[in-house]
């Protein structure tokens, strides 16, 4: 049950709303003087949460204020500046904390990178359950478990946060429904003709063992898993497998996930992932809505039956672990609720700052 008053509970200090005037740059542009910022990483996987953004953020829906933030000159310059060096880096995730679609969740977010607004991400969710926990936003018992309910603009998610002794222990991501779009898709890449299954998990992926190419998810190989990962996505994000079913605004390919295959145990499938998304992004996490999205081929192939999990690694060696919660079915296709289960930690706060004579804002990025 959600308790309207936890939703409205008051900021900490650390994200008092900002009411200094926004002054104009070098080359004309308005920016706030400074941005208040909590950062996390989940598994590894950066997230900047923005309690209070500077800049208006309309709409109806998150969807709806995910549209107009990227028609939005002044919401994409914050983006950019947060994701940018010198503040950020060519990885850098985050998202603007937003008013819910309706009084049912606590919170709405808008998920951005350097290349712009996601649809779905389910490491920022897993980070957002900890704040909203640890700042108060949403009250929790000290020992015991809460949801945070959390709209984005693939729709509502929970973040079902932990606790013992007071401590966040973990999180479990319960994602929209997902399901596999098409099997045996062909793509042409620079490494020859790939085969690869295209599944959705509140973002649109092509998957494929990284042994079809040659390589292994390893940190060696993740400059080659990198070039093909961009290619293999820029060759069907505008096909007809990257097309949504309901909602033309999430239609698109986000990115590639690499595989390999580590054994499968007593009631357990496990392997090892990259996911490679928007423009050669890489997900230093097993990538919550990538794990949903490999949930939903695991299911279908029955591999997940009886309640098998998914224990799915990182590049970088965190775990995540994936589950089956339900079978629904979605414009008459069969579909799964994925579950997936990590843990965010608290990595710092911020208050950046914008010097008007800065010839370098919003940044830049140099791989």
């Amino acid at each position: 049950m959600i308790d309207g008053d936890h939703r409205r509970a008051p900021h900490s200090s650390e994200h008092s709303v900002n009411t200094t005037p926004p002054r104009p740059c070098h080359d004309g542009r308005v920016l706030p003087p400074s941005i208040a910022t909590t950062d996390y990483h989940t598994a590894g996987e950066p997230f900047r949460i923005v309690a209070d953004p500077p800049v208006p953020l309309p709409g109806d829906t998150v969807a709806e204020r995910r549209a107009r933030a990227i028609e939005d000159p002044d919401v994409q310059t914050l983006r950019a500046l947060l994701c940018s060096e010198p503040r950020g880096h060519a990885d850098m995730y985050g998202g603007f904390v937003v008013p819910p679609d309706d009084e049912g969740a606590h919170l709405g977010v808008l998920f951005w990178h350097k290349d712009g607004f996601s649809t779905a991400c389910g490491h920022g969710t897993i980070a957002l359950g900890v704040w909203a926990v640890e700042t108060g936003r949403v009250a929790a018992p000290p020992t015991g478990s809460v949801d945070v309910l959390v709209d984005v603009p693939s729709g509502r998610v929970t973040a079902r946060v932990h606790r013992e002794g007071g401590r966040v222990v973990a999180v479990d991501f319960v994602n929209v429904p997902s399901w596999v779009v098409a099997r045996g898709v062909p793509v042409t890449t620079s490494c020859g003709e790939v085969e690869v299954v295209v599944s959705y998990g509140g973002a649109t992926y092509a998957t494929l063992p990284a042994a079809d190419v040659g390589l292994s998810v390893e940190p060696e190989h993740l400059g080659e898993l990198i070039r093909i990962g961009r290619e293999i996505k820029w060759a069907l994000d505008d096909s007809e497998h990257a097309r949504h079913p309901t909602d033309p605004r999430l239609d698109g390919v986000y990115g590639t996930v690499w595989f390999d295959e580590l054994g499968d145990g007593p009631g357990e499938v496990h392997q090892r992932n990259v996911a490679v998304f928007a423009d050669g992004e890489v997900d230093r996490s097993p990538c919550g809505s990538g794990t949903a999205a490999r949930i939903a081929v695991l299911a279908a192939d029955g591999r997940l039956a009886g309640g098998t999990r998914l224990r799915h690694d990182s590049i970088v060696g965190s775990t995540f672990v994936g589950r089956v919660v339900e079978e629904v079915d979605v414009d008459g296709r069969p579909a799964v609720v994925p579950q997936v289960t990590g843990m965010a930690y608290r990595t710092g706060e911020h208050v950046f700052s914008v010097d008007a004579h800065d010839p370098l804002v919003p940044g830049f990025v140099l791989r």
